[in-house]
């Protein structure tokens, strides 16, 4: 289910919280992005999908076919970004990508859903930056501010329901909606 991405946790070294897990050079990449899509995406039409898209292939996300990117989501590392033909990511909608995020073909994310492949080893004093990858298989539903955990794949044709929180994997063509969410 979860063919062409890692599954197993990437955990960062970090010496207290309050120290970063990238290199300079990454905060400074990630700086950059911020501004280029503040300045350049952010305020463009629905119909300059095509320039946004390229922007986040300039940043390094990986992209099949034609995916729509509304002008308001937010992505925090676009090179940690898969987005497949048709695949679309909401108004609002937020890919926090502190690890691997892919959208396959006709998946869509609808507005302010949130997809967080990060979270921390709370069992360790510096509490160390922890990331698992997110799966969006095929023609997905995700509804609106629905809110995805590290380490999840939604099965092809699945639909989470509006405001859900989904803690585990969904099986295929399986609708769940709630907190937990739940078949």
């Amino acid at each position: 289910m979860t063919e062409g991405i890692v599954t197993s946790p990437t955990v960062y070294a970090q010496d207290s919280p309050y120290s970063s897990p990238w290199t300079v050079k990454q905060r400074v990449k990630m700086l950059l992005w911020e501004y280029v899509w503040t300045l350049l995406c952010a305020w463009t039409p629905k119909p300059a999908n095509r320039w946004r898209v390229f922007w986040l292939k300039a940043f390094g996300a990986t992209i099949y076919g034609r995916p729509f990117v509304h002008q308001r989501a937010r992505i925090q590392i676009p090179w940690n970004l898969i987005l497949h033909d048709h695949a679309c990511l909401g108004d609002r909608a937020n890919a926090y990508s502190l690890g691997i995020i892919e959208i396959r073909e006709h998946a869509t994310v609808a507005q302010e859903a949130y997809l967080c492949t990060g979270t921390h080893a709370f069992d360790q004093p510096a509490m160390n930056l922890i990331t698992l990858p997110i799966l969006i298989e095929p023609h997905v539903f995700i509804g609106a501010r629905a809110f995805i955990m590290p380490g999840v794949t939604i099965g092809e044709r699945a639909i989470v329901g509006a405001c859900s929180v989904v803690t585990k994997s969904v099986r295929p063509g399986t609708t769940v909606k709630g907190n937990p969410a739940k078949a």
